[in-house]
Formats: C-alpha cells, sequence, structure tokens
C-alpha cells in the first residue's frame, strides 16, 4: 500500500509555519489544502485537546463568517497528532496567499472575549472539553513566533 502524502514530510525537520499540504482536483475546481503547524513535531510538547477544541470552534466561526472566505471555506480542523490544524479552501492557493487570512483568524481568537460559539450541549458532543485561555495562548504564540515575521522557510516543507 502506499503511503499517503501527509506521512511523507519530515516531520523532523517540520517547524510551526503554514504549509500547502495538498493540492486536489474535484471535477473542474482544486481543493488546497493547508497545514496550519502550530508546535514542532516530537519537540515540542503537543497542544491539548481542551485548547484545540476552543480553536477549531473560533476558527471555523471566524472562517465560515469570513466576507472573501465564507463560500470557499470546506474544512478547518485538528490534526491526530494535536501539532496543529488542517483548513481545506475551494482554490488554487500557495501559503503567501493566505498568510493575511491566517493572521487574521489567529488574531480574531486572541481578541474573542465571549462565549466560545457552540460552547453547549445542545450544539457539541463535548462542550465541556473548551479551554479558551489556552486557545489564546497557543494562538498568541503563534502570531507572535510565526506569522508575524513569516520567512520562506514557514511556508514551504522542508525537503
Amino acid at each position: 500500500m502506499e503511503k499517503i502524502a501527509s506521512f511523507t514530510i519530515d516531520h523532523i525537520k517540520l517547524k510551526p509555519g503554514l504549509y500547502v499540504s495538498r493540492k486536489d482536483r474535484v471535477g473542474e475546481s482544486i481543493v488546497t489544502t493547508f497545514d496550519i503547524r502550530m508546535t514542532s513535531p516530537n519537540d515540542e510538547p503537543v497542544m491539548n485537546t481542551a485548547e484545540i477544541h476552543a480553536i477549531e470552534h473560533l476558527g471555523a466561526t471566524f472562517l465560515r463568517n469570513h466576507k472573501d472566505f465564507a463560500e470557499k471555506t470546506l474544512y478547518f480542523g485538528p490534526m491526530g497528532c494535536r501539532t496543529g490544524f488542517y483548513m481545506l479552501l475551494a482554490g488554487d492557493y500557495e501559503s503567501k496567499d493566505v498568510v493575511s487570512l491566517v493572521t487574521e483568524m489567529f488574531q480574531f481568537i486572541v481578541d474573542w472575549n465571549k462565549e466560545i460559539p457552540g460552547a453547549s450541549a445542545k450544539d457539541c458532543g463535548n462542550y465541556l472539553d473548551l479551554n479558551l485561555s489556552m486557545a489564546q495562548w497557543q494562538s498568541k504564540r503563534f502570531l507572535e513566533n510565526v506569522l508575524h515575521n513569516i520567512t520562506q522557510d514557514s511556508l514551504i516543507y522542508p525537503e
């Protein structure tokens, strides 16, 4: 059986950044999958589920309400390894094309001061497992350490 593309990336060399994971053709359209890598795999502690869950709720809410990307957002959710998120957008994009969008999303999370959207038993299957303050800490760290001074090395997977 062939190894899937995400398992061919050298996770020892991989650092936090914003990468194009893959591009898929769906009919006549292109779907771009982004790897939003917030922690250094196998080097730093992974994020806890409560902050990941809060980032997922807020990030998805932000993207699906964005004036330019609401209709293009197909998915935003966590990686199973808990080192980051996948964001799928309809369209053919490069990482540099969405730096401002992702920066805006993480700033939205840092600035959020209300109840987390969907944080109720009626709206979410695990509504008690949300941690806004840690989500904001992780988001601020990613903004300051990666997005605000993003380099080419943080936009293209390592060889």
